[in-house]
């Protein structure tokens, strides 16, 4: 029965479109672009003009261009790391995707912070492409940490 039941608890991780598995896969080689400080495979995954966006505590949000972005990323030392914490939800209407997760972010193996990663897609006829994301950075209530 403990068997049937953590078989049955699986099969959403398994479940997705197409599509929908495409999507995640974008925001995938995004982290792993971070990870390996390639701003063309980081860019290869974003629209011209991708904005970011950060929340943190009661700061007003904070938007960066990609340019931005890959510039403070380049000028980081250490390894970094982000990845999904648990199965990102993701929602599709036609070419237009909104995935949402919560991450964790290690730099040089420790952990820095966590939150929800907002990420809005468009499908082009290279694939999907981010057009925005926006997260929070938070530093307390993070699970396992």
């Amino acid at each position: 029965m403990r068997a049937l039941i953590l078989l049955l608890s699986a099969v959403p991780l398994l479940a997705g479109t197409a599509d929908e598995k495409d999507a995640i896969a974008t925001i995938q080689r995004t982290f792993d672009g971070m990870a390996a400080r390639d701003a063309a495979m980081i860019r290869s995954t974003m629209l011209p003009g991708a904005k970011l966006y950060s929340v943190r505590d009661q700061a007003d949000a904070a938007g960066t261009s990609i340019d931005d972005f890959l510039e403070h990323l380049a000028a980081v030392q250490g390894t970094l790391l982000e990845r999904f914490t648990s199965p990102p939800q993701v929602l599709i209407h036609g070419r237009m995707a909104q995935v949402w997760g919560e991450y964790e972010f290690l730099h040089d193996g420790k952990f820095a912070h966590c939150g929800v990663d907002s990420v809005s897609l468009l499908k082009t006829a290279d694939g999907w492409k981010i057009a925005s994301i926006s997260y929070t950075a938070e530093t307390s209530g993070c699970p396992g940490h």
